[in-house]
């Protein structure tokens, strides 16, 4: 069992919760569901073949934050990444980076937020219709080496079905820690068979407001750094947060030609995205893609089958980091592409599926303005080809799903790059690497199973093999990276990573009472990780070697929460927990872990009004790797809303108001790399006000 050093009454909490969630089982919001999967416009509810989180709605609204990350940092077994407010991606059960894939409308967001925590995942939250987490067989349909799940953010933007009328939703608000003004708009019309879809959206926020002060007291950042980086008075930072702002503005169109089997359409959509980066040596980057989608479908398009369906995207995405003086230090390029058909069969002896072929090509450049030498990551192309399919059968109280998927991943960097080694403090230079062009065949599978042993309960069991090829930057880079303030080696020789996941579930779906328990182990063979040297570069601001490495892990983990009557009329609520563990099978625990948490909500509905109250308790993590300083503070956060909802004509309108982190706490992800989280915590209490509109 997970053990937290932590006192005797909090451990006995955590036993008694996740004892009481197991015994009663747990919460599902909706009954169990063939559906496997949730692209798009289609919604799927939850399975415990495929576990699904769907945020959608009401839901979606009060949690929106201006980042993926800061969206989901609350859902069960999901953490986030906390570089300010301009960037945060989601870490679903202690995996992150390259080990979580990030898609728009079921296909890759083509950004570069895997290289780097400090780089923003290109989407805008204000548009988003809903945002689906997706594991086990489900996340096979999209790529291998999802091990920790996939994420997919839907905004409708190809129309799949003729409005009637013009319809859309505007929304405006106001936050008051950051200064922060958001606005967003959209409008779906029809033109005879021809429907139309318009959204833009902007979000503007200065650097946020924290409590106390900026470096933490239980460990100091790398190097003794203070705000500014020339020290304050021999004081820490307080008030505003340096390079903490954020503003965003994306424009997207879509058009589509709907008939009475399918639909054909696509859409483009323009981002811009300027934030600053909250280190000692500050900064900021501009973010900017160009997005373009092309999606075909036809329903029962041959006897059998149900669906034939092609997507494809183009993105050209690009960033500029500049420096504190906001001189431009570097300009990364990635231009990706990537297609996908899939055929929907119908039921066979009980089985449905979906089979199809994706591929994809990806060509990424980033340098240094001024000499034109690469930035911590030479020139390198990515190309992937790629088989699944994936089945799902019921027979009376049974179901059971199958997928399978196999993938050939080719690493080409420019072999004429010149990787020159810096002086280390300890005397020799940096290890050198030799680039070389690496090719992977991968084979990923998934088998999962689910009795209903009486009306409204469940238990399952699936399992869940997933191979990653190296990403390009574990495999090249060799360069200082300020944001976290390392220099970077890679390893062009490491080997694949694999991914065994055996998780167990039980569930009561029925009545006013519901929940869901899940208990899960992750076990790696070659897990690869940025191992610290304890060696410096005296040349590049003394940051520290990292190289990257590859051992045998295991990740170990429980989560569950129990409902009652939530999102109906009147009173619900909801307790719910979540915790996990990584370590080194040869000893030692894995980098970036997420500490415990315990949490709390009730919610009242009724005419018109919904109030609403959030707790959670993440306890101190100091389960660090041992190159980690820490520990990563424990910390109470606290969240409340109101609305009011009221349709005028032909108009809902609802006013409403969320206070967030109402403790005023220092908050401090232990997901986040050092050189922030001991640095820059997470906003001060802050109280949004805001009005949309739905027509």
């Amino acid at each position: 069992m997970y053990q937290i050093n932590q006192p005797l009454a909090k451990q006995k909490l955590i036993y008694i919760l996740v004892s009481g969630l197991i015994s009663s089982s747990a919460l599902a919001q909706s009954q169990p569901s063939l559906e496997i999967t949730a692209t798009g416009s289609t919604e799927a509810t939850q399975s415990i073949l495929t576990p699904t989180k769907i945020l959608q709605g009401d839901e979606l609204l009060n949690k929106l934050g201006t980042t993926l990350g800061a969206t989901l940092a609350n859902e069960l077994g999901v953490s986030a990444t906390g570089y300010g407010a301009g960037s945060s991606r989601p870490v679903i059960r202690g995996l992150e980076g390259s080990r979580v894939q990030i898609l728009q409308n079921g296909l890759s967001v083509g950004d570069v937020s895997n290289i780097s925590q400090d780089h923003a995942v290109a989407n805008n939250m204000q548009n988003a219709h809903q945002v689906e987490i997706l594991r086990g067989a489900a996340a096979l349909l999209y790529g291998s080496g999802s091990s920790g799940g996939l994420v997919n953010v839907v905004n409708d933007r190809i129309l799949t079905n003729l409005p009637d009328r013009p319809t859309g939703a505007l929304n405006t608000s106001y936050e008051t820690v950051n200064n922060g003004r958001a606005g967003a708009l959209e409008v779906d019309s029809a033109f005879g068979s021809v429907a139309v879809h318009v959204d833009t959206a902007i979000n503007n926020a200065n650097s946020y407001r924290i409590p106390g002060n900026s470096t933490q007291s239980q460990g100091q950042p790398t190097g003794g750094w203070t705000v500014p980086a020339t020290g304050n008075g021999g004081k820490n930072y307080s008030g505003k947060l340096p390079n903490s702002f954020s503003n965003q503005d994306n424009l997207g169109v879509g058009v589509s030609y709907i008939g009475q089997n399918g639909y054909t359409g696509m859409s483009v959509e323009r981002l811009n995205n300027n934030y600053g980066i909250p280190t000692s040596e500050g900064g900021s980057i501009n973010q900017s893609q160009n997005r373009y989608d092309l999606q075909h479908e036809t329903r029962d398009p041959f006897a059998g089958f149900s669906a034939l369906k092609l997507s494809v995207a183009n993105s050209n995405y690009s960033h500029t980091e500049f420096n504190n003086v906001g001189a431009a230090a570097s300009l990364w390029r990635n231009i990706a592409n990537e297609a996908r058909f899939e055929l929907a069969h119908n039921r066979i002896a009980g089985w449905k599926g979906i089979f199809g072929v994706q591929v994809s090509a990806a060509s990424l450049n980033a340098t240094e303005v001024g000499s034109g030498s690469y930035a911590i990551v030479p020139p390198t192309k990515t190309n992937s080809n790629a088989l699944f399919w994936i089945e799902e059968g019921k027979w009376n109280s049974l179901q059971g799903n199958l997928g399978l998927r196999y993938n050939n991943v080719a690493q080409k960097p420019n072999l004429g790059t010149e990787l020159v080694p810096q002086a280390m403090n300890i005397g020799g230079n940096t290890p050198s690497i030799s680039l070389q062009n690496r090719s992977f065949n991968l084979m990923s599978y998934s088998a999962g199973g689910l009795w209903s042993f009486m009306q409204g309960y469940g238990t399952g069991v699936a399992y869940t093999v997933s191979q990653r090829a190296p990403s390009a930057q574990e495999l090249y880079s060799y360069g200082a990276h300020e944001s976290t303030a390392t220099f970077d080696i890679g390893n062009p020789n490491l080997n694949k990573e694999t991914s065994h996941n055996l998780e167990f579930n039980i569930q009561k779906t029925s009545g006013l009472m519901r929940s869901k328990a899940s208990v899960y182990a992750n076990r790696f063979n070659n897990y690869i990780y940025g191992y610290y040297t304890g060696k410096s570069v005296p040349g590049v601001e003394d940051f520290s070697v990292v190289v990257a490495q590859q051992a045998s892990a295991t990740i170990k983990g429980i989560e569950g929460e129990l409902t009652y009557n939530w999102r109906q009329h009147g009173i619900g609520g909801r307790v719910f927990g979540d915790a996990s563990q990584g370590t080194f099978d040869a000893g030692g625990n894995l980098p970036l872990q997420p500490a415990p948490r315990l949490g709390a909500e009730l919610a009242h509905q009724r005419n018109g009004w919904l109030t609403n109250a959030t707790y959670i308790y993440s306890y101190q993590q100091n389960r660090l790797a041992s190159w980690e300083q820490g520990p990563a503070p424990s910390y109470n956060l606290l969240n409340a809303g109101i609305s009011y909802t009221e349709k005028i004509k032909d108009v809902n309108w609802t006013l409403y108001m969320n206070l967030k982190n109402l403790l005023n706490e220092q908050i401090r992800y232990a997901t986040t790399p050092m050189a922030v989280r001991l640095y820059a915590p997470q906003p001060g209490r802050s109280l949004i006000v805001g009005l949309r509109g739905t027509f």
